[in-house]
């Protein structure tokens, strides 16, 4: 977290960036200060370095910072340590206001992002209670197998992997990944093909009836139409783990056919991630394997419609896997 404040003293106002708990000016503006030249300033933290007063790695840091052209350059900052330590040298009454006025200031900074720590917290905790019972509530259905009831333990491992990648990077529990651009869709035509040669061939095992497949009206094809559209000019869908999570679960959840949503959603989510080259994550291992994705499908389908934020974004959590 980083921001900018203005330091204003006797007319005089300076952009301060705070980041890394600290306060930071470029030596243009440790001039601007001190009310010292350039060069006076150059001078004491050259010796402020060499006299081992400060360590010149641990005060100094490299940001972007625009410049009046409106070109963007990286610029040598200072600390407040090392601010202070030009302060003294300079004798300047600048240098007290400034250490008085950054240490309030800091001490807001930190108050505050404290507060927003322990409301990140709470917010996630909620998220996570809210993701565990739906998994409660479906290993406790009747059609959950004991194979399947693997699968989903399996599901709750793998969120779990990148529960905690996120956390270590300060990132909330269930906010969406930033996953991978695109998804490509399959045409209606390409996805009505795939589901009847799935009922063939559920038929001659005698795992399906007449009924399998039989859309409702033009369900399929709105549903697929819904996840391509734009929104201002843009995906309203834009990662691929967006849309494989919404292809589910809408086929699941909205019933675009008389029978087989389910084996169909899990289907079609599997073709998709096919198509895109998500079947398996950078290690070789598959996202997801069949006994994961029947049990998968069956936690959509337990789902209540408020868990619907929740369950989408485990899911595209789960999908992009810990490099996102």
């Amino acid at each position: 977290m980083n921001e900018l404040v203005f330091f204003e003293a006797e007319g005089e106002s300076i952009q301060v960036r705070i980041e890394q708990e600290t306060v930071w000016l470029s030596q243009e503006q440790i001039a601007r200060l001190f009310e010292r030249d350039r060069s006076v300033i150059t001078k004491h933290l050259r010796n402020v370095f060499r006299e081992g007063e400060l360590d010149e790695a641990a005060v100094c840091a490299n940001f972007a910072r625009t410049a009046s052209d409106g070109k963007t350059y990286q610029t040598r900052f200072f600390n407040l340590d090392a601010i202070l330590s030009v302060g003294y040298r300079v004798n300047s009454r600048r240098g007290t206001q400034f250490r008085q006025w950054a240490s309030r200031v800091l001490k807001e900074y930190l108050t505050r992002g404290y507060a927003l720590d322990r409301q990140r917290l709470e917010h996630n905790a909620r998220e996570l209670e809210a993701a565990l019972q739906l998994v409660r509530r479906t290993l406790a259905h009747p059609e959950l197998g004991q194979e399947a009831g693997r699968g989903l333990a399996e599901i709750v491992v793998r969120y779990t992997q990148t529960f905690l990648w996120l956390q270590r990077y300060d990132e909330g529990l269930l906010t969406e990944p930033r996953g991978h651009p695109g998804g490509e869709l399959p045409s209606v035509t390409e996805a009505r093909a795939g589901i009847s040669n799935l009922k063939t061939d559920l038929m001659a095992k005698g795992q399906a009836s007449a009924l399998f497949g039989i859309e409702r009206e033009d369900g399929l094809a709105a549903l697929l139409g819904n996840l391509d559209q734009t929104a201002f000019g843009e995906p309203a869908y834009p990662t691929l783990e967006s849309r494989a999570a919404h292809l589910l679960y809408f086929i699941v959840k909205n019933h675009p056919f008389t029978d087989g949503n389910k084996r169909i959603g899990a289907f079609l989510f599997a073709g998709f991630l096919h198509r895109n080259g998500r079947l398996f994550d950078t290690d070789g291992s598959p996202v997801i394997n069949d006994v994961g994705l029947a049990a998968l499908s069956l936690l959509v389908a337990q789902s209540r419609p408020d868990d619907r934020d929740v369950l989408i974004r485990l899911l595209m959590n789960m999908l992009a896997g810990n490099g996102t």
